[in-house]
């Protein structure tokens, strides 16, 4: 099977969910898959059968898929360019961060490896994109991090926001105009579970209250 737009998408969906992955699991679910892609299940269980039987995932039936180490090098490779034209976008363009997920997703099937590797050294081998998320380097690598939500992390704590998980542009430009992007530091004063809500002190002490569901798509390291 030659990698098209379809197939990368497919893999790279699955790389992103398997890094989500928790308790032991080891295989993305397909409905979690199928959301993930804005496609029906059955659609999504059709085209992982193919990517199974060209050697790019293992699949599962009622359980979920993995990638295979093929499927997991190729995945790794789009993602990387991904996250590389997303930061270009944002410190060579002045694109705005909540608005370059859609270019970036149309680019990243069109660009060649050798552009990816001057724009990469362009950067300065960048390690994370502007969300905060991690860029594979040229070995398919990430760089990991300890990171806690606002919701786990410790009270009254100077804590650092590193990485925003909701690629969704209202949610960003909620980030942004809260002062809450990576590189921000931010205490947690306090949560309400009757409410559902987290009260934050920010920029210049700036105090603040948001959704325990927005708290939650927040990274920071303690």
């Amino acid at each position: 099977m030659l990698p098209s737009s379809t197939v990368e998408n497919y893999l790279k969906a699955i790389y992103v969910g398997e890094t989500h992955l928790v308790g032991g699991q080891k295989l993305v679910p397909m409905g979690q898959l199928a959301a993930a892609l804005g496609i029906a299940p059955g659609t999504a269980t059709t085209m992982v059968k193919a990517l199974s039987e060209a050697g790019l995932v293992t699949y599962e039936p009622y359980n979920g898929v993995r990638l295979t180490g093929a499927g997991e090098k190729l995945a790794a490779r789009v993602l990387r360019r991904h996250r590389l034209i997303e930061l270009f976008l944002v410190q060579v363009l002045h694109m705005s961060w909540d608005e370059v997920h859609e270019d970036a997703e149309q680019m990243e099937h069109v660009v060649s490896d050798r552009l990816i590797e001057r724009i990469d050294e362009m950067l300065g081998r960048p390690a994370f994109d502007p969300h905060g998320d991690p860029i594979p380097d040229a070995e398919g690598q990430l760089a990991h991090r300890a990171l806690e939500t606002l919701l786990t992390c410790p009270l009254n704590t100077p804590v650092t926001v590193a990485r925003v998980t909701d690629q969704d542009a209202a949610f960003l430009r909620f980030i942004e105009s809260h002062h809450l992007k990576p590189g921000q530091t931010i205490e947690v004063e306090a949560r309400d579970e009757v409410s559902d809500s987290v009260r934050l002190k920010g920029k210049d002490d700036q105090r603040m209250t948001i959704g325990a569901r927005a708290a939650s798509k927040l990274l920071v390291i303690c």
